[in-house]
């Protein structure tokens, strides 16, 4: 009997999940996600099963308040560029997984925002008006570069990451499901028939701002 996880790497399609543009999402959706850490060699030969994938280059300019009012609430918020497009991000934590807030933007409108500081009117700024947060003065802290390898698999949305932010470069597999439960077990099982090693991994922010506070 052949398992979920011993089925994905023969699900995986042979090209790009999506197309760039395809792949803005809902305006509003909930994210559940699973993921770890990797050692290179662990990613390396991760990536050997998503042949054929072109890996996308993503920039995550996180912004907040400059006294991190938006940290304080535990809420996050970027936007990432792509190559022709960009998009605006917010992320409210949920019993299970996050709230994700997505506003699509044009990337000279994007690059004009991060460079003045600003944000477009639009969900995202009426969503946390609803949280309390009205500040016209916003911060961007930095960025985070990944590069990311994504694939839709038998137990969900897979994507395999390097990011590069300040000196540091790390590894990391997600896994998006719909079942939080039912994901945890077959994340769990892939990880464990691939011989890849737990570790904990905090928010790709929660290790910008970590390393930010350290450099």
């Amino acid at each position: 009997m052949i398992s979920k996880a011993q089925e994905t790497v023969s699900s995986l399609y042979h090209k790009s999940a999506f197309n760039d543009k395809e792949k803005v999402r809902k305006m509003k959706h909930l994210e559940i996600e699973l993921k770890t850490l990797l050692k290179k060699d662990e990613y390396n030969r991760l990536k050997d099963q998503f042949t054929g994938v072109t890996p996308v280059l993503q920039k995550n300019y996180y912004i907040d308040t400059p006294d991190f009012e938006l940290r304080e609430k535990k809420v996050a918020m970027r936007i990432r560029t792509f190559e022709d497009w960009a998009e605006l991000t917010l992320k409210v934590p949920q019993s299970v997984g996050n709230m994700e807030y997505n506003q699509k933007l044009q990337l000279k409108d994007a690059e004009n925002y991060l460079s003045n500081q600003e944000l477009p009117q639009g969900p995202v700024l009426d969503e946390l008006a609803q949280h309390g947060i009205q500040s016209k003065n916003w911060q961007v802290l930095g960025c985070l570069t990944t590069l990311r390898y994504e694939m839709q698999t038998a137990i969900g949305l897979m994507a395999l990451d390097e990011s590069q932010y300040f000196d540091i470069t790390d590894y990391e597999l997600e896994l998006e499901v719909e079942n939080h439960e039912q994901g945890k077990q077959d994340f769990q099982q892939f990880l464990e028939e691939n011989q890849i090693s737990y570790q904990k991994a905090p928010s790709k922010l929660v290790r910008f701002v970590k390393s930010m506070k350290n450099s």
